[in-house]
């Protein structure tokens, strides 16, 4: 080969590598930004079931093993963002927990580097769409928003998931997630990170039920099942950038490539319903009936909890 022609070569496939270079750069890391080693999901009971939570965890572990993050559910059931609670919740019981009272508590504890909150579903407190208490909603989003910030992390805001008035009744109520969720979006041009689960949810709804009129996502119009924790997963990936998730009918389906991706979905799903409620009980709340979790020992310095598996719970609930 001519001399010239060799050297002509290697110029081109350096300058190949020149442009390659930043594409090849921008490989992540994580699921998260780099430098988000604990990331924690607040939100109600549809959180505090967790699955869609299980599914990130697994994934990130799955895709990214050797970037570990510790990932704290603290969702808590009933609890609004608002402060309301509809008169003769739970049977006169209770009040819904408002997340004003302990959310200082969760980000002193946990220490979170990046923070997913998805509330709505009780805000509206099941009633229709009102002025005053669309407001008492924004405010409470807002106020939550500037604590993450103030505290030093980042906050991703999720849309609620949809609400299905065939099976949960409360006629209008699905307008009124619509309405919140719609509101949340546009705080995107406020600068907001903002992953809009509900619109997705909901055109499924609408899609299945047109061609199998008895397919729901819930029981009981709120709580998704398995499949409906997938979608908001599905949601929540696709805005993290995980293109493949759009095509996987479940986290089953995305897992598949992973070497041991079942095994690895079982374990954080053992280990994420043992932590939420050791997080729960270590955060503290007010909302009665809740399984007391294990305790908790937290490094003063790393922030890092161990918890005291030797203990036994008494199998009582929280106060």
């Amino acid at each position: 080969m001519n001399i010239f022609c060799l050297a002509g070569r290697l110029a081109s496939f350096a300058l190949l590598l020149a442009l390659a270079g930043p594409t090849w750069a921008a490989e992540p890391v994580s699921l998260f930004p780099p430098a988000a080693k604990r990331v924690v999901f607040l939100g109600d009971s549809i959180t505090y079931a967790g699955q869609f939570v299980e599914d990130i965890a697994a994934y990130q572990q799955a895709r990214f093993p050797e970037h570990p993050v510790t990932i704290i559910n603290v969702g808590l059931p009933s609890e609004t963002v608002s402060g309301l609670s509809e008169p003769g919740h739970a049977d006169g019981k209770f009040p819904r927990p408002d997340l004003h009272e302990r959310l200082a508590r969760v980000l002193a504890k946990t220490r979170p580097d990046l923070v997913f909150a998805c509330y709505g579903m009780n805000d509206g407190v099941y009633l229709p769409l009102d002025a005053a208490r669309f407001q008492s909603y924004r405010d409470g989003i807002k106020w939550l928003h500037a604590q993450v910030t103030q505290a030093g992390a980042a906050i991703i805001h999720v849309t609620p998931p949809v609400f299905d008035e065939v099976k949960g009744g409360h006629a209008g109520y699905e307008a009124v997630l619509s309405a919140y969720s719609a509101w949340l979006v546009s705080q995107r041009t406020n600068g907001w990170d903002v992953i809009d689960l509900h619109t997705p949810m909901k055109q499924y709804l609408a899609a299945q039920r047109a061609k199998y009129p008895a397919f729901a996502l819930t029981k009981d119009g709120i709580h998704p099942g398995d499949l409906g924790h997938w979608l908001m997963a599905q949601a929540i990936l696709e805005h993290l950038g995980v293109t493949a998730a759009q095509s996987a009918n479940s986290i089953n389906a995305l897992l598949a490539p992973y070497p041991d991706g079942g095994q690895i979905l079982a374990r954080e799903q053992a280990s994420q319903r043992v932590w939420k409620d050791a997080w729960l009980t270590e955060t503290g709340h007010k909302r009665p009936n809740m399984k007391r979790g294990l305790p908790m020992v937290i490094d003063p310095q790393t922030g890092e909890a161990r918890l005291i598996t030797n203990a036994v719970s008494d199998g009582k609930s929280t106060p």
